[in-house]
């Protein structure tokens, strides 16, 4: 059997019974996955610290220790008594406290779990070596299970120095897995498979790049030998890590970019134009490069798939349908797709006003669209006489046929699953993709876009159109709520409508923050009907009461919508001037930033309050103040990353990212991350299907199943 592909229940330590956790915990099954598992943190083990120097809640410490004294206590916390000579009767104790000293003071040692094997260890008279994280309970300091080595008078045996510990769930360390033991089997993993380890990356890579080889690298991101070694294993993972990534992204990009399989489309036509000169306002520059951008694709020959990036009122929907028209000017149909029947109604509204100087046919097709008219809807997709299509997931059934299908625009496409997505593309007539147009209103962090849209070329609106006023934001504590109402009934008599956003549906007994429920009867009893109207919406109504209420305050007839955060995306009420978000300190920036974005549509001064419970963390404090000193969505995301992480983000989580990331951070390592894009883009300008021969490691690696998804870049 080749040594990397040992089954895990065969290493040292393991078994069956443990394998089956390390599977189902860990998603383990062999030695080179276990290899793959590393440290999350690693602690100094070098020095020793006095029990008299020793502080509460600290990370982790060691100390040398002699014990003094062990006791055994019952589950009514009696201490059990045993006589000299007598066995221990182990099924009756609960818990065992061992008191240690090493002159400078004493140490109390507590142990839940292996009793027996730690009372036969520990005996009196005898010293250890003992690591773990200390902690004050009824007045004294102690360590619940530490790690133990016995020492001999002059023996440091065992005295490491950086030590590796890795994530654990429950099950595994109720499985005996504790940190001591998982480096006991990482240790025999290394053993038995290390000698066998193939190199992923070229040589010219490894010398170019300046990393170490990789068996140097998994050793010592394990067991580092000292600090220097633990940063040159970590820079060389993370660098294959992010490298790999993006040379499979972009090898895609390479071959769809030298694909003559997509539809050309040349001309310019007329209704363009009309469009174009009918337009109410100055097209902003942002917005006029980037249909100028969509423009050289379309007309290339080669599939579009274009990233449009666009902050909340950035003017995304005016370049949606100036494409569409390019498409349509060439005898091509259209359809633009979005994650709720509240936007696609939306940007149907938006749709015909633009289009209405052209005469060309438009229709919106959703979940409730009657019978009679999805008939009259289908006919038109066949015979060509609709040119653009709106509508959600009711786009994607087997009924919905089009003539000539050439563009297909996503809004929001994290909302969308790739196989939903997919189905579109099949619905093309000669069997050539469309041209794609994914649009999203989340600002995405450059190091995100590299990644989960590494495929795509990438378009950014980055100014707002003129005449936008910057919406006020403020924060308020509990004291300001009564305040906060009258703010409210003056913004009313002005007729304007405000939001109201809670952050849960229904209360949770860990969370102190205020809920859905009990928000909506406050709200009733502040503005009472008549003469106010106050909507409510949330995840659990069903669709048609969602649609009701919505509706009743996109068109005026309620003053207040009461909401939980599913109005964060495209809900467009010109009218509202307040946008008040509850417990705003358990929201993420990006997630305030879409909020924020549903007020200062219109003409009027719009306000956000940030509604903050009394005891703010500094994490929230810092979120809050960042909010109220800027506007700009794309500072605010990149803030958001380095806080939370990629996984925390708003639609992260089905963005359709090749491989799992073990140990490179995408909020930490972007300047790596630009490099190994930078570099991969070379290495694919000279060698686009790593054919030559020095790039057989990398095109083996890219061959493994991890990289072998789904086509992305079709169906983005």
């Amino acid at each position: 059997m080749h040594g990397q592909e040992i089954d895990i229940q065969y290493l040292a330590g393991v078994g069956p019974k443990r394998a089956r956790l390390f599977r189902s915990e860990l998603g383990v099954e062999s030695a080179s996955d276990l290899l793959r598992y590393y440290p999350f943190r690693y602690v100094d083990r070098s020095s020793v610290t006095p029990i008299a120097s020793i502080v509460p809640d600290v990370a982790y410490v060691q100390f040398r220790g002699r014990v003094m004294r062990r006791q055994l206590w019952s589950a009514d916390k009696g201490e059990v008594v045993q006589k000299e000579g007598q066995a221990v009767k182990y099924n009756v104790v609960k818990r065992m406290t061992v008191l240690v000293t090493d002159g400078t003071g004493e140490m109390e040692l507590v142990f839940f779990k292996g009793i027996k094997w730690a009372y036969e260890k520990l005996r009196p008279g005898e010293d250890f070596l003992f690591f773990g994280k200390p902690q004050v309970f009824n007045g004294k300091l102690n360590m619940v299970h530490p790690e133990m080595d016995p020492l001999g008078t002059n023996n440091f045996e065992g005295l490491g120095s950086l030590t590796g510990i890795y994530s654990s769930t429950e099950k595994l360390k109720n499985a005996g897995v504790t940190d001591k033991v998982m480096r006991k089997i990482m240790q025999a993993a290394l053993n038995e498979t290390l000698p066998s380890v193939e190199e992923t990356l070229p040589e010219y890579v490894l010398r170019e790049k300046g990393l170490c080889n990789l068996r140097f690298a998994l050793y010592n991101i394990h067991f580092p030998k000292d600090a220097a070694s633990l940063e040159k294993a970590r820079y060389r993972l993370k660098f294959e890590e992010l490298f790999l990534l993006q040379l499979s992204l972009l090898k895609a990009k390479f071959i769809r970019s030298r694909a003559d399989n997509g539809i050309p489309m040349p001309k310019v036509e007329v209704a363009f134009n009309q469009c174009y000169e009918n337009i109410p306002f100055e097209l902003t520059g942002g917005q006029k490069r980037v249909i100028k951008e969509i423009r050289e694709d379309m007309r290339s020959g080669k599939q579009m798939n274009r990233l449009l990036q666009g902050d909340v009122g950035s003017g995304k929907t005016m370049v949606a349908v100036l494409s569409a028209l390019i498409a349509a000017g060439n005898g091509y149909q259209s359809c633009i797709m979005a994650p709720t029947e509240v936007l696609a109604q939306q940007h149907f509204r938006n749709i015909q006003k633009y289009l209405a100087p052209t005469g060309l046919k438009s229709a919106l097709l959703t979940g409730t669209s009657k019978t009679a008219e999805r008939r009259e809807i289908h006919a038109g997709l066949e015979d060509g006489s609709l040119t653009l299509i709106v509508g959600t997931h009711a786009l994607l059934e087997d009924n919905v046929v089009f003539k000539n299908l050439g563009l297909a625009i996503i809004d929001e496409q994290h909302r969308f699953g790739v196989d939903q997505r997919s189905k579109l593309w099949r619905k093309t007539s000669d069997g050539r993709p469309p041209h794609v147009l994914v649009m999203t209103a989340t600002p995405i962090p450059r190091t995100l876009a590299m990644t989960f849209y590494g495929d795509l070329d990438t378009s950014v609106i980055n100014e707002m159109p003129p005449g936008r006023k910057p919406v006020v934001t403020m924060t308020a504590g509990e004291g300001k709520r009564y305040a906060m109402y009258n703010f409210i009934r003056d913004q009313i008599a002005l007729g304007r409508q405000a939001f109201i956003v809670y952050p849960l549906i229904f209360e949770s007994e860990k969370m102190d923050y205020k809920n859905l429920e009990l928000g909506y009867e406050e709200v009733i009893r502040q503005f009472p009907f008549p003469p106010y109207k106050t909507a409510i919406v949330h995840g659990k109504q069903t669709a048609e009461e969602k649609n009701f209420n919505m509706a009743a305050f996109v068109e005026g007839r309620a003053n207040i919508l009461v909401a939980t955060s599913v109005i964060e995306v495209g809900v467009d009420v010109p009218n509202a001037s307040v946008m008040v978000i509850e417990s705003s300190e358990r929201f993420g920036l990006s997630q305030l930033h879409q909020l924020r974005g549903r007020v200062g549509r219109g003409s009027e001064k719009s306000y956000c309050i940030l509604m903050t419970g009394n005891k703010l963390s500094k994490e929230g404090r810092h979120r809050i103040k960042l909010m109220c000193s800027t506007e700009d969505g794309f500072v605010l995301a990149e803030e958001d990353l380095k806080m939370r992480g990629p996984g925390d983000m708003e639609g992260t989580q089905q963005s359709g990212l090749p491989i799992e990331l073990s140990i490179a951070s995408l909020a930490k390592d972007g300047q790596i991350l630009s490099d190994a894009r930078r570099y991969a883009s070379v290495i694919l300008d000279k060698d686009p299907g790593l054919d030559a021969p020095e790039n057989q490691r990398l095109k083996i690696e890219l061959s493994k199943s991890k990289y072998q998804k789904k086509d992305y870049s079709k169906i983005s």
